[in-house]
């Protein structure tokens, strides 16, 4: 561990220049006397680390010094494909890996390109989390993480709607999607998707999982798969009267239905309220999601959906009368 520190702190210098005790403790996360020990190490075993007195000063690199010790290791390759996202790198246990990768990478470019490349990190960070919500935990992602990595057979305990079941899973994939995972996976030749989150037992066999079916693409059956599951959830369509600010609040609330329901809303009265239709799940489900627009909203059908809305509202206001 603290070889990897030592080229990290290396590499931190020779890609940023000088820098104080406080910011390479804080990009090391170790304690700066720590820093000073590692530095002292640095400068023993023959690099022209030096350290630079007053306000303005910190630990810097010979100028032209450079080192060449920056090939990759195999698990920081492998994270490389994580880059830009580094707490899904974390949560794969791949943190320290992904960061002591983009560091070396850093260090291979020419002086111009690696500080244009410092600049987008900068300015550019993928947050994939949704609004309003926090990650589910997942205790379990490092295992099947390493089941995924290794191309190992799973014995997994799993708790689906229905509930619990016992199967034996071929890892093929992991997606991250709004900050949950789900373990793309194959048992009894079905390939299927599982939430992480809902796995309460796992055993990683020393087995080696079965080989991916021919033409099998992670990225292209998920895109699929989401289409899939889209279309068997809204199951219906409502016919909404929605005001100005209902027809603003649609998208937000109901993502790629609402875009679809204000692209095909018909023509505004003269108090700028139009009628829509949106696709919606199950009717307990549809009330729920439509009371969210509040007053901005009226159903108009289908009748059983009306009905229902009534009966809702109508029990509302009494409890709160």
């Amino acid at each position: 561990m603290r070889a990897d520190r030592l080229l990290a702190l290396l590499l931190l210098l020779q890609n940023r220049g000088r820098m104080s005790a406080p910011e390479l403790a804080e990009e090391l996360e170790v304690s700066v006397r720590t820093v000073y020990r590692d530095a002292e190490a640095l400068a023993a075993s023959g690099v022209p680390v030096y350290a630079e007195r007053g306000p303005a000063g910190g630990f810097r690199l010979l100028d032209g010094y450079r080192t060449r010790l920056t090939g990759l290791t195999d698990d920081e390759a492998d994270s490389l494909a994580l880059a830009g996202m580094p707490t899904a790198a974390a949560e794969l246990g791949l943190g320290a890996e992904l960061a002591t990768a983009e560091l070396k990478l850093a260090a291979a470019l020419p002086a111009g390109l690696g500080e244009r490349s410092r600049r987008i990190q900068e300015r550019f960070h993928l947050d994939a989390t949704a609004w309003f919500r926090t990650a589910e935990p997942a205790p379990l992602l490092a295992q099947v993480a390493d089941a995924v990595w290794r191309r190992r057979l799973l014995r997994a305990h799993y708790r689906r709607w229905g509930g619990e079941t016992q199967r034996v899973l071929h890892p093929l994939g992991l997606v991250l999607k709004a900050g949950n995972w789900y373990l793309v996976a194959s048992a009894d030749g079905v390939v299927r998707t599982y939430r992480v989150s809902r796995f309460l037992e796992l055993t990683v066999t020393e087995e080696e999982s079965a080989g991916r079916p021919e033409g099998f693409d992670l990225a292209a059956y998920w895109e699929e798969a989401s289409r899939g599951l889209e279309a068997r959830v809204l199951r219906g369509t409502a016919r909404l009267r929605v005001s100005p600010a209902g027809l603003r609040l649609l998208p937000a609330l109901f993502g790629a239905a609402g875009d679809r329901a204000v692209a095909g809303a018909g023509e505004a009265d003269a108090d700028g309220w139009a009628e829509v239709d949106l696709d919606v799940e199950e009717l307990r489900v549809a009330v729920a999601d439509i009371l969210r627009l509040g007053l901005e909203a009226e159903v108009l059908g289908p009748p059983e959906l009306r009905e229902e809305m009534t009966r809702c509202v109508t029990g509302l206001a009494q409890r709160y009368a």
